[in-house]
């Protein structure tokens, strides 16, 4: 097996061994704590732009299978793992994960030291890295890597390039795509919605001609703050319809209420983060995948109030409109993969349209 690096913006070198694809890509690297879900991981759009590190050691035991997919074209730009099995064993397996990643033209590495380039990472926040061949030019990438500017365009690279349905019989749903896992998906046509998916830049009169019972604002990648567009689409329809948000949706609603977001250090991403409803006080195990979070002190000047927050940092992780039926959850009630413990707030999302059109 031939060798291969790991080189991140601040110079460090990781050297270990091939696997995936040769098309190397400069990204953000960062690192997710789930023990199991690696498939959904690598399928799920709002990695974008992002190399993605497992803290499991052990990846790629039960391989790959078609029916698990988060998206059909993956976006991810690299993955590094501790230990790679290619012998998996699982009767759902149709293929392994290298297949997987030479087919989709995913760069990956193992044999790294991931504890200790995941400490870095916790110390000194996520940064730039791209994987390389061992006679690279070191200077010269990491030259590169302080240069280049992250992306600014995530979104529109895996937003739906055009309106199409996923019909059913029951509320009809306009779902706005900046990225969607088709766990969300899944989960408003389990309940039978009748779903209307459009692309992120879709304007509102365009949204509301549909006449839908609600919107649905989905997770995406990068920075709520480069979606100018959207935001002002989402402000037009809060007084307007019932509004769900989930990860990115969720941020895009709070600038849309005047609220102000930030870059975690090394954000929250993983199947076992722990969120409490400040309402009930339940302790629920959350799905996570978000470097940017809402600044709980710019909720003050809103009509936003806070329902979530993390037990791990006490940042905000859920809010809900005070005139409005709007709400939103920056953790995955989805899962795919991780905890169920949320799923309840899509019935939520069916409770408030069933009450908005009695009283319409």
């Amino acid at each position: 097996m031939k060798e291969r690096l790991l080189v991140l913006e601040d110079g460090s070198v990781y050297k270990g061994k091939a696997f995936g694809s040769d098309h190397y890509h400069i990204g953000e690297l960062v690192f997710n704590t789930s023990m199991t879900g690696y498939q959904e991981i690598l399928t799920d759009n709002s990695y974008c732009g992002q190399i993605v590190m497992m803290t499991y050691p052990l990846i790629g035991n039960y391989g790959i299978n078609r029916e698990d997919y988060e998206s059909i074209v993956p976006a991810v730009f690299g993955f590094v793992v501790k230990d790679y099995c290619d012998s998996p064993s699982n009767w759902r397996s149709q293929e392994t994960l290298d297949e997987f990643l030479k087919r989709e033209d995913i760069p990956g590495i193992y044999g790294v030291d991931t504890r200790a380039i995941t400490r870095k990472l916790r110390d000194e926040g996520v940064m730039k890295a791209t994987l390389a061949d061992p006679d690279a030019d070191i200077d010269e990438i990491v030259r590169t890597l302080k240069e280049t500017d992250y992306l600014h365009d995530q979104v529109e690279r895996v937003s739906s390039g055009k309106i199409f349905p996923i019909p059913n019989r029951g509320k009809k749903v306009v779902l706005i795509d900046f990225g969607a896992k088709l766990g969300i998906v899944r989960e408003l046509s389990k309940r039978g919605c009748d779903l209307i998916v459009v692309p992120y830049d879709t304007p509102a009169e365009k949204i509301l001609s549909y006449r839908p019972d609600g919107v649905m604002l989905t997770n995406g990648p990068g920075n709520p703050e480069d979606l100018p567009q959207s935001i002002e689409t989402i402000r037009q329809l809060i007084p307007q319809t019932v509004v769900f948000g989930i990860c990115l949706g969720h941020q895009l609603i709070s600038l849309a209420c005047g609220a102000k977001t930030y870059k975690l250090k090394f954000g929250h991403r993983g199947g076992n983060h722990p969120v409490v409803d400040l309402k009930t006080g339940k302790v629920e195990i959350t799905s996570q995948n978000h470097g940017y979070a809402v600044d709980i002190d710019s909720l003050k000047d809103t009509r936003l109030i806070m329902t979530h927050q993390a037990l791990n940092d006490k940042s905000c992780e859920g809010v809900r409109h005070q005139d409005y039926p709007c709400f939103s959850v920056q953790f995955h009630p989805e899962a795919s993969a991780g905890p169920e413990d949320s799923r309840d707030l899509f019935d939520e999302f069916i409770k408030l349209m069933d009450k908005e059109k009695k009283y319409a």
